[in-house]
């Protein structure tokens, strides 16, 4: 008699581990100055610090000697040293003194995790996984960021939740119901999806009341009596682990992320409204663009604050559903979500497999 075969486990979305070989933006490059800043990226504690002549450097968080983060000591001569006692750990994670170190004894021959790392577009990227793949693997390009055309703003997202539901809600644009006075569209339909190994398009047509080179219409944000609507196609991409956006000519949006654990996701929303419809501006001088390029940084700060402010409570209402009961799913009618489950899958088992 046959033994009966056991049915496969179920793939849990919800404790989908990250896959590690990508590149995770894990803070601006202006956060990091002259002393250290602790994060995470799924459970691995790093160190970020920048050395004498200002090139950024990441370590795993963890002094050799007692194993006290070393993110709270601070940056001396280019390299970190402990808050404890008072060990110091250079860029290539060598211990390189031992202040009471006396004259018989060696410098301890250990050291911590030394992690690729890259400054690029104003943020700080790096490279959890294995390091001898992090120069085939380009990050998540932000053009804009640079470009004189394109004027940014930058908000904080810091939810305690999966990063599968922050980005289920970045790719569904039928949650706009929840953002009417903070949106420059409406009555969103999803047209066609597209899927590979690293990303998954979702094309949407919307209803946009927002024109960038007709400056009044930003009052249709707040009196909808006043809209005036025009077709604008919104397109979506889940280019993993990071999401981008577009709506028409005048409006992209990134969100990079840096998934903490199985309940706590940080990212960046990174906003940016083109000045590409005003055909004068070209004729100014780069130095004056770039001023007011600068100037303006942050001009929708309280608008993608307000959004964030919005999505946090619905996604970490799902994850309080999810912790107190696990079993019960969600019905959903997005096609989109599914072909993002099916990618976070695919990741999380390439990840298991490094």
């Amino acid at each position: 008699m046959n033994a009966p075969v056991s049915a496969s486990p179920r793939f849990d979305i919800r404790l989908a581990g990250i896959n590690p070989n990508h590149w995770y933006g894990v803070a601006r490059a202006s956060e990091i100055t002259d002393q250290p800043m602790g994060l995470v990226i799924w459970k691995q504690a790093i160190a970020l610090f920048r050395d004498m002549q200002g090139q950024i450097h990441a370590l795993e968080d963890r002094c050799p000697h007692r194993f006290v983060k070393l993110s709270r000591g601070c940056v001396v001569e280019g390299e970190l040293e402990c808050a404890y006692h008072g060990w110091r750990i250079n860029t290539q994670g060598q211990c390189s003194a031992v202040p009471y170190l006396e004259a018989n004894q060696k410098l301890p021959n250990i050291h911590v995790r030394r992690y690729p790392v890259k400054e690029q577009d104003g943020f700080i990227w790096v490279f959890p996984g294995d390091a001898a793949l992090a120069e085939t693997i380009a990050p998540l390009a932000l053009p804009e960021w640079e470009h004189l055309n394109y004027i940014a703003t930058v908000s904080v997202i810091d939810a305690h939740a999966h990063f599968s539901y922050l980005i289920e809600n970045l790719m569904d644009m039928y949650h706009g119901h929840l953002h009417q006075n903070l949106q420059a569209w409406t009555a969103a339909e999803l047209n066609t999806i597209e899927e590979t190994e690293h990303c998954v398009d979702a094309h949407y047509n919307a209803q946009s009341y927002y024109r960038i080179d007709k400056i009044w219409s930003v009052a249709q944000l707040f009196i909808p009596q006043l809209r005036q609507l025009h077709p604008e196609p919104l397109d979506v991409s889940y280019v993993y682990p990071h999401w981008a956006s577009r709506l028409g000519d005048d409006f992209k949006i990134y969100c990079l992320f840096c998934p903490v654990d199985e309940t706590h996701t940080r990212a960046y929303l990174v906003h940016f409204t083109s000045l590409n419809a005003f055909p004068n501006l070209h004729k100014l001088s780069p130095k004056f663009r770039l001023f007011l390029k600068n100037r303006l940084f942050g001009s929708a700060q309280k608008l993608l604050d307000g959004l964030v402010l919005q999505d946090i409570p619905m996604i970490e209402d799902e994850q309080q559903a999810y912790l107190e009961k696990p079993d019960r799913r969600p019905y959903e009618l997005n096609r989109a979500l599914i072909s993002v489950q099916r990618l976070i899958a695919n990741q999380a088992k390439q990840g298991l497999n490094t």
